[in-house]
């Protein structure tokens, strides 16, 4: 079963061609990769599963995306509900300015759930899942603008875990993080494909080689290479493929 499909996809930011035809499959309890230089579409294309472009002024995409089979991009697609399908995580850390608490179980109580127990059991859980739990389990009513930067982002990873979604999208999550922090969110994401599809956008090719089952090479809004990860950075098919891995460009 292929959990997301990109059948044909082009995207558009006004007369700007931003992603040329691409085609991928990606499988379920996976970690993919997206690389390539800067403006290549990468990040588009990540945010274009959860439909947070459709915010952009003067975006527009042509093709299919389907999550489970189902065209996401349909009229009778409730975005709100596929938010809660396919959780997001941004470059820099963006807890809420309230407690550790209240940042956990924030859309649980947008869906209306009120029980008390339930909201507890939730944020063990997702903390629990994030590696966070035995950090902050005595500091659960304290700021979460207080924790660290990778503190934050560990909460801001559970916060997406706690709605339960399929597929947890990530743009750069250790981007603005220190070596120490970095470790920590790879070793989660290593241990939350078990029960989550990932995706992640990274300049960090070290760490695509870490993390992730398959990688994606994107080059100038085209998806030049799609591989294995141990493959595609061993022997690479493509020479752009091979000359961006190796440092000639990018």
């Amino acid at each position: 079963m292929k959990q997301i499909e990109a059948k044909n996809v082009n995207a558009y930011y006004g007369d700007n061609h931003v992603l040329k035809n691409i085609n991928m499959d990606i499988m379920p309890n996976s970690v993919t990769a997206f690389i390539g230089p800067s403006g290549c579409g990468k990040s588009t294309f990540l945010r274009m599963f959860n439909r947070m472009n459709d915010y952009i002024e003067g975006f527009r995409k042509e093709g299919e995306i389907l999550i489970d089979g189902i065209e996401i991009y349909h009229k009778n697609v409730k975005v709100e509900e596929l938010r809660q399908k396919v959780g997001m995580v941004f470059q820099t850390p963006n807890p809420f300015p309230k407690s550790v608490y209240e940042n956990v179980v924030y859309g649980l109580k947008v869906q209306g759930v009120k029980n008390k127990k339930i909201l507890s059991e939730v944020v063990e859980r997702s903390l629990t899942q994030a590696a966070l739990w035995e950090e902050v389990k005595d500091s659960l009513n304290k700021s979460a603008l207080s924790l660290s930067g990778g503190q934050q982002q560990r909460l801001c990873i559970a916060r997406a875990l706690a709605v339960e979604p399929g597929i947890i999208l990530m743009d750069e999550p250790a981007a603005s993080l220190d070596p120490i922090s970095t470790a920590k969110i790879e070793e989660l994401i290593t241990g939350l494909k078990k029960n989550y599809t990932i995706i992640i956008v990274t300049h960090n090719m070290q760490q695509a080689t870490r993390v992730s089952d398959k990688t994606a090479f994107f080059y100038v809004g085209e998806l030049i290479e799609y591989e294995q990860t141990a493959k595609l950075f061993s022997k690479p098919v493509n020479a752009k493929t091979e000359n961006y891995i190796s440092g000639r460009f990018g």
